[in-house]
């Protein structure tokens, strides 16, 4: 690869056509390897991120410390504030790097972290101190979550073929889910349900921490090429925040996805009161929060790789609106319910749904602009929809404590709708691409 002779931050290197085939032929060399690995990260390494992001025992937890609807809100809330200012800086760190695997493993590490001090928050502290323990360690694990979005999305596009991306997510998150269902059930019937150690939902988040642990070594298996485009300079935070504004107005279907995927993030808005609805009908005993995170991780795992398996054929457009459609209906079956097994049901879909809507979001970005645009295509994407997910808690709490749950379980609806409408606005990548490639033979 050749630097382009201009001081420009704007400026790229480019890869020539024979780098080009020599990049080909080491991806397909080292897919086998890679795929492993990424499988073996998926089954451990994501295990405590699906523990931390299910519906049931963040929102209790923080609902026990506080008895507050506003202070769960907040405390999710802060959680993806913290992913909301770190994903365009994440970009910013690799976007000029010819390998990214190692600030992948860093913030990989980082993120850990703050598992463990929530954990260790959890048996060391109480009342008011853990809870305020518990929003800091939420922030930095968004804070650090945001740039690891960015720079893991990075890696997987440069070591897994487009085709078989669905394929890997689908098995990868059908492993991590069996565990984190597992882990979920344990934590709940027996970690929660005896106060295990102390502290049951200490032990749980302890737990989560050290599978999670285990699973990122296996990231050290990966072999990353040389990226074939990237920027020729760094850029300062403040120069790619201006870029912005350009990057939305050059394509307007990646503008659709955007404003897509902001749209269903605060239809997650009602997702941390869930459980807390479920309550008012049902005893939210430690074996019962074990029930409902065994639904929603059970379904959201064994959904992953229906969800794989039609992004591969048919592209992640289409397993975004499948899944908000799915995510939709059981929010509607969650608010008629009244009873265990309607819930466990609704809970069973709401997983199914919401796990096919991130694998969607997560991956339908890496089809839209070219090699070196990708760090900033997805830390743009992301941060819109962090702020979203940040702002929608608090919505959610706010206004829980004035009219109740179902409000916002409807407003929720009305933002997902508006999604679908968007998505269905937009030109499958796929085809685009294969139109552009015969008109230019």
């Amino acid at each position: 690869m050749n630097k382009l002779d201009t001081p420009s931050a704007a400026a790229t290197i480019e890869g020539s056509a024979s780098d080009e085939a020599l990049y080909n032929e080491q991806v397909m060399r080292d897919l086998p390897r890679n795929f492993a690995a990424n499988l073996a990260h998926g089954m451990l390494g994501m295990t405590g991120f699906r523990l931390m992001s299910a519906p049931t025992f963040v929102p209790a937890y923080i609902y026990m410390l506080s008895g507050s609807k506003v202070a769960v809100g907040l405390a999710l809330g802060a959680q993806f504030i913290g992913m909301a200012l770190s994903s365009i800086w994440g970009a910013t760190l690799i976007e000029h790097r010819d390998h990214v695997m190692r600030v992948v493993y860093s913030v990989g590490w980082l993120m850990r972290l703050q598992i463990l001090g929530l954990a260790l928050s959890a048996f060391l502290l109480s009342g008011q101190w853990a809870l305020s323990a518990a929003c800091v360690f939420l922030g930095l694990f968004g804070f650090f979550g945001g740039m690891q979005g960015v720079t893991f999305s990075v890696l997987m596009s440069k070591v897994i073929p487009v085709n078989q991306r669905g394929r890997l997510t689908g098995m990868r998150n059908f492993l991590g889910g069996l565990t984190a269902s597992g882990v979920a059930y344990l934590g709940g019937e027996y970690l929660v349900g005896s106060n295990a150690f102390g502290s049951g939902y200490g032990s749980t988040f302890l737990l989560a921490f050290v599978l999670t642990s285990v699973g990122i070594s296996a990231l050290t298996f990966v072999r990353e090429p040389k990226s074939l485009s990237v920027r020729a300079a760094p850029s300062s935070l403040l120069q790619r925040l201006a870029d912005v504004p350009a990057l939305l107005r050059a394509d307007p279907h990646y503008r659709r996805f955007f404003f897509a995927r902001a749209l269903a993030a605060l239809g997650t808005s009602a997702v941390p009161f869930y459980i807390l609805h479920v309550g008012k009908y049902v005893s939210l005993s430690g074996a019962a929060l074990g029930y409902f995170s065994l639904a929603f991780l059970l379904s959201q795992t064994i959904s992953n790789l229906l969800w794989g398996k039609i992004a591969d054929r048919h592209g992640y457009r289409l397993v975004f609106i499948l899944s908000v459609c799915v995510w939709s209906s059981a929010t509607l079956l969650l608010i008629l319910g009244a009873s265990m097994p309607v819930f466990i049901l609704a809970f069973c879909g709401l997983g199914a749904g919401f796990g096919g809507y991130q694998v969607a979001a997560q991956n339908f970005v890496l089809e839209f602009g070219k090699a070196h645009e990708l760090p900033m295509l997805i830390a743009v994407s992301d941060t819109a929809s962090h702020l979203m997910m940040a702002l929608g808690p608090l919505m959610g709490g706010l206004i829980a404590t004035t009219w109740g749950y179902p409000p916002i379980f409807w407003l929720a609806l009305g933002f997902k709708a508006l999604a679908i409408a968007m998505v269905l606005r937009i030109e499958e990548p796929r085809h685009r691409r294969r139109r552009e490639a015969q008109q230019a033979v």
